[in-house]
Formats: C-alpha cells, structure tokens, sequence
C-alpha cells in the first residue's frame, strides 16, 4: 500500500472508531499541530529575536516545534541543512529549510505568507477513464511557484539551471552538492518510489522536492517525510525527466541581501495576497475562476440546477456527487494546500508578522482564522456525505455546501479589507 492510500486508510479508521471529522482524524494520524480551535500555539512563543537571528539559524530544533529534532548527522547531507519534512504545509518547510541552509532562519507560518499564503482557484476538468468530471480547488496562492514568490519577496538571488538531458542535470546536480548547496528541482510525482502507484491525473502532478545530500549513488530527498528519502541516480533521472515542461530546471539559493529586510518582505508578500485575492491574476477570461471571483462562481455552480455548468448536471448520480465531494475535502485539506484551506496557517503568519512589522494585523488575523473554520466544517460536511453510500437530498447538501462557501468569500473579502487597512 502506498504512503498515500495507507495514510487515507488510517484516517477512515479513526474517524470510524472515535466519530471524529475528516480534519480533526487526519491532524492526529499525521500528528501534526493544525488544530484550529487552537490557533496560537501558545508552546511555541512568537520570539521575533530568535526566531529571525540569522547567526543561529540552524538551531531551530527548540524555536519551531515538532519537525525540528536533534539528531545524529546524517551521511551526505549538505552542511546546515536543517530539518526534513513539514509542520503544517510542504511548500512552506521546503523553503523554509532552504533559506536556513542559505543563513536565513524564519517560522514556516512565516515561509508560508512570503508564499503569498492563500489563494482561490476553482476548476472542474474532464479526463478520460474517469467516471465523473474532476474538481480542482487549489487554496493556496497560485499559480507563481512557491519558492520563487518566497525568494522575490525576500529580495534573495536564486539561480535556475537548465539541461536537455538527465544526464547533464544530474551532473549540474552533483555540483551544485559539491558547492554544498541544495537544490530545488520539480519531479512528476508519479516516479518517486515512495508514492508507489496513483491515478493516473495523481501521477503527473508537477512536484517539487530539494535535494539535500547524496551518499554514493543515492540522493537524499526532502519531502514529506520526517526523515530523508533515498532515491538513486537512475530513478531520480526518470522522475525529474517527467515533469518536461521545467526543463531539469534545478534551482539553488546564492545570496540573501544584506541586511534582510523582513519587513519589507512580508509588506510585498501581504499586496501580492490581497492582489490575488481580489484580481485580476493572470490578466485573461481565467480570472474568474481565481480568488473572491473563484470562490462565487464555485457557490453559482452549486447552486445552480439548470445549465450544464451547474452540479446538479455535473454530478448527478450518487457515485460522481460522492466523487466529487471526496475531492473536495481533499483540496480543503491536503491536496494543494494545507489544513482548513491554508487559512488557520496564515493567521499563524498574521500573527508573527504583526510582531515583525508593527503592522496591525491581529484583526486580520482573527478574519484568517475564522475563514479556516468555515472551510474545514465545510471539508467536513463533504466528507461525511461521501461516505454515506447514498445522498439522501443531494439539491439540500449542495445549498449547504454553497452557504458555507458564501460565508467564506464574505468573511476572506473582509480579511483583504483590515489587511488593507493595516498596511495604509
């Protein structure tokens, strides 16, 4: 059994035996720390002078909670590599270990607004050999890939690699190591061993990992495990040389700016949020189905009965509801996101950068916080109906599922608002 349907497996498990929702199961069987009746965290103090003190960035084992561990040094892995595996969100962690690798320590919550934070991206596509339409709802700030949103914000030098070959990359890769730098690269997900085998839309996901080490042929790959992955030379090859569009693109970090204007970085990252949230994003007739914009088409098409875009029409059996409801709490709570819609992570960010930027962001954090709230009972709310068997009144759920929506946009049109208001 893969990682991934054992981890789902052991979710429906706890959710059979203690009645537990969806999210409350999956936070205790993957034991990390995202419940958002506790958003605070109050065992991990909001100590902006430790916690940003770039000549200690690799003591971050006490700082920031559970992933980071002390441990025996681990063969192969590039020196000041800090941690492996995330806390509340993979993007975030990847970056996050990166930059401390490259001498600059921040929270992951704080990785995670540098990101942009959140976003809104609503889509229904159609595969072949697939029983009903496929959801897509990615909550995450999208579509600029997360690391390059972190190091633009941050005002850090990258620099981007590209090869023809997996065997030029490879060699880029072995030097980049050599120069005790890691990389960035972005694999199809499918080719990694330790996903074993997913649909076929699973496998082609364009995913990124760093690689953080190698001992003789076998790299070590950060992911989402705790602990490094070991892939060899081969294997690796094939996974990176299924994602053809990045060209073995392999990115490292060469310099941060002297002195880090934290500050400043989040103000640019918290417009870049804000900016999306409220569009245009991509600047053609897709932007309605990003942001605010998204999140109402999502609640029209629910809503909506008559045409062919609605899901009454979309899913009008039992089985392609109960698909698509799956699919839904899945992107509210894992796939392309963190818990709760990313939202209870970035009223964690919102939290930490008032401290930083005197900002007065506790109100919008408030706003995140309850945004999060509403997308995990909503997540829930679908979960729970997708596993009934039968819908007893599919057209009562789908109001259900839309009023929630709604609250959501009128209470994340609000967050854009007192973030707004701070920044003025």
């Amino acid at each position: 059994m893969t990682e991934h349907k054992a981890r789902k497996s052991l979710v429906r498990q706890r959710m059979a035996q203690t009645d537990e929702s969806y999210s409350t199961a999956l936070r205790h069987v993957t034991t990390q720390r995202h419940d958002t009746d506790q958003p605070h965290n109050t065992d991990q103090p909001h100590n902006t002078d430790q916690r940003h003190n770039t000549d200690q960035s690799h003591n971050t084992d006490q700082r920031h909670g559970t992933d980071q561990r002390a441990a025996a040094p681990i063969p192969g892995l590039v020196a000041g590599y800090p941690a492996f595996g995330a806390q509340y969100h993979r993007p975030s962690a990847l970056s996050r270990h990166l930059l401390a690798q490259a001498g600059l320590d921040i929270s992951e919550p704080i990785a995670c607004g540098l990101g942009g934070g959140i976003g809104f991206l609503y889509a229904i596509f159609e595969y072949a050999g697939l029983p009903a339409p496929l959801l897509t709802i990615v909550a995450q700030h999208h579509p600029q890939p997360w690391f390059e949103a972190v190091t633009t914000h941050l005002g850090a030098a990258t620099t981007t690699l590209t090869s023809s070959s997996p065997r030029t990359a490879l060699a880029k890769l072995d030097a980049a190591l050599d120069a005790g730098r890691p990389a960035l690269i972005v694999t199809g997900r499918g080719l990694l061993p330790w996903y074993g085998e997913l649909s076929e839309w699973e496998a082609a996901d364009a995913h990124p990992v760093v690689v953080a080490g190698r001992v003789d042929d076998d790299y070590l790959i950060d992911d989402r495990s705790q602990e490094p992955q070991h892939i060899d030379r081969d294997t690796l090859g094939a996974a990176w040389a299924a994602h053809r569009k990045s060209r073995f693109a392999l990115t490292t970090v060469t310099a941060l700016p002297d002195p880090v204007d934290l500050p400043a970085a989040i103000r640019a990252a918290l417009i870049t949020t804000t900016d999306h949230l409220t569009g245009p994003v991509l600047g053609h007739y897709f932007d309605a189905n990003m942001g605010l914009r998204g999140m109402a088409k999502f609640v029209a098409e629910l809503r909506d009965s008559r045409t062919k875009t609605g899901w009454a029409r979309r899913f009008p059996t039992d089985e392609a509801l109960s698909a698509a409801l799956r699919r839904l709490a899945e992107c509210l709570t894992t796939q392309y996101t963190a818990v709760g819609g990313t939202r209870p992570l970035y009223a964690r960010f919102l939290t930490e950068a008032a401290d930083v930027t005197d900002l007065d962001l506790l109100p919008a954090a408030e706003y995140a916080r309850l945004s999060g709230q509403i997308w995990t009972q909503l997540a829930d709310l679908a979960e729970r109906a997708s596993r009934s068997g039968e819908i007893e009144d599919p057209a009562a759920l789908r109001g259900q599922i839309a009023d929630l929506a709604e609250t959501a946009v009128d209470t994340e049109t609000a967050l854009v608002q007192h973030i707004r208001s701070a920044m003025r």
